[in-house]
This record gives structure tokens, C-alpha cells and sequence, in this order.
């Protein structure tokens, strides 16, 4: 899958939304998913990278997208209702979720980490795919073949020292994959996996490495073949996994 060659029409009349879409791998496999066909549900914080990227899409000819914006450190339940029904009242279902934003934290030992930015962490890579996943389920749930994605890392299979809360947020989106997995093992119209992006030319890496050269590492537009193998047809009843997209 890391040099998987999709067919042309992947995607076509598929409904996905992609969180963290402004910048970086998500921007990258929102755009890509929009060439396959998709209509694509652009999430992100800054409004006007999300019309760029809306822009960019509907100069290419691809289907048109849709923009919501939504901070998910303030969001409240009323905002993630908001989300669900505007895609229930305009398609009535979803095929895919890729759960991609996220946010690194500071890097520091576990006693001198503060408490608030811990939370915060922990809520926009954690709490928040599990809240979309559970708002988001019964759409889900009505495609004939649906795929969520959640965002791993290296960090949260192996723990490494000074990685804190980005760290435990990454191990517990392991468990909720595996859970949710298991949960929707019953149900062979959705799958549900995780992906690892490993070291990528994003901004997240360059705050977390600031002395690595990002000539040497691959850009977002190269890793995203597993995130396409994961959202379309070919990957019919692979559930529960987690792969490295490098």
C-alpha cells in the first residue's frame, strides 16, 4: 500500500470528510481524494486555507467540496450536531472519516509537563475522533462501504522520553482503533484502521526536529497512497490495523 497506484475513479460519489485539512498530510489527501472523485468535507481551523483548498479543487474540475470549520479544542456538542446534520440533510451518509488533525504539545518530562496543555492534547488527538466517531457512526453506518482512518505515530506504539501527551494520545488512539474495530467486526460495511504517517515535510515535524533537514524527509503528497488504499473498495474487510505509510 505505501506505493499503492489508484484507479482513476477510487473514490468517485464518495462522501468523506478529512479533519485537519488546511495544512500539511491533510491538505495533501483532501486534494488527492477531490482528483479520485471524492466529495470531500474540508475540517480545519483557518478558514481562508480551507478556501484556498476549495479554490484549488474546483479549478481542477473535481467535484466541488464543502468547508467546515470547526476548532476542536472549543468545540462544544452543539457544534458536532451541527456537523452531523448538515451532512445528513445534504448526502445522508458518509464513506469516509479520516481523523488527521492534530496537535504536538511541548516536549517535556512528565513532571514538569503543564496540566491544562496536557489536556488540551489529549482532547483534540484523542477525545475529539472519538467524538466524531460517535456522532458520525449512524452516517457511517448508512454507506455501503465506509472507512474511518485515525492518525498513530511511532510515539504511540513505543514510548519515548519527553513525547508526554502527544505520545499517550497516539497509544490511545491504538485502543480506540482496535475497539472501535472490534466493536464494527459485525458489520462488514465499515472498516476501521489507523495509519502511521512516520517522518513527513509538515510543519508538526519541523516544531518537533528543529535542527532536521526536511530536503531529506518525504512530503505529504508521497505517503498518502495507504490513507487512498484504506478509503476505497480495494480495501473491502481490512479492519483493525494499523499501518506505516513510510
Amino acid at each position: 500500500m505505501k506505493h499503492y497506484d489508484p484507479p482513476a475513479d477510487l473514490l468517485r460519489d464518495r462522501v468523506i470528510l478529512v479533519t485537519g485539512a488546511g495544512t500539511g498530510i491533510g491538505r495533501a489527501l483532501a486534494r488527492r481524494a477531490a482528483s479520485l472523485g471524492a466529495t470531500v468535507i474540508l475540517h480545519g481551523r483557518a478558514v481562508p486555507r480551507l478556501e484556498a483548498l476549495y479554490d484549488e479543487i474546483c479549478a481542477a474540475g473535481d467535484p466541488e467540496p464543502a468547508i467546515f470549520p470547526l476548532d476542536l479544542v472549543r468545540a462544544t456538542g452543539e457544534d458536532y450536531d451541527r456537523l452531523s446534520g448538515a451532512i445528513e440533510e445534504q448526502w445522508g451518509r458518509l464513506d469516509g472519516l479520516v481523523n488527521n488533525a492534530g496537535i504536538l504539545g511541548s516536549r517535556t518530562p512528565i513532571q514538569h509537563h503543564d496540566v491544562a496543555e496536557w489536556q488540551r492534547v489529549l482532547h483534540v488527538n484523542l477525545t475529539a475522533p472519538f467524538i466524531l466517531c460517535r456522532c458520525l457512526l449512524p452516517l457511517l453506518l448508512a454507506s455501503d462501504d465506509a472507512s474511518v482512518i485515525f492518525t498513530s505515530s511511532g510515539v504511540g506504539r513505543t514510548g519515548k522520553a519527553f513525547w508526554g501527551a502527544y505520545a499517550v494520545s497516539k497509544f490511545g488512539v491504538e485502543g480506540l482503533n482496535q475497539v472501535l474495530a472490534e466493536e464494527m467486526a459485525s458489520k462488514p460495511a465499515i472498516r476501521v484502521n489507523a495509519v502511521n504517517p512516520g517522518p513527513t515535510r509538515t510543519a508538526m515535524r519541523a516544531a518537533a526536529y528543529p535542527a532536521e533537514d526536511p530536503a531529506r524527509l518525504k512530503t505529504p503528497e508521497e505517503i498518502i497512497g495507504v490513507y487512498l488504499y484504506l478509503l476505497g473498495a480495494d480495501s473491502h474487510g481490512v479492519t483493525g490495523r494499523s499501518f506505516d505509510a513510510q
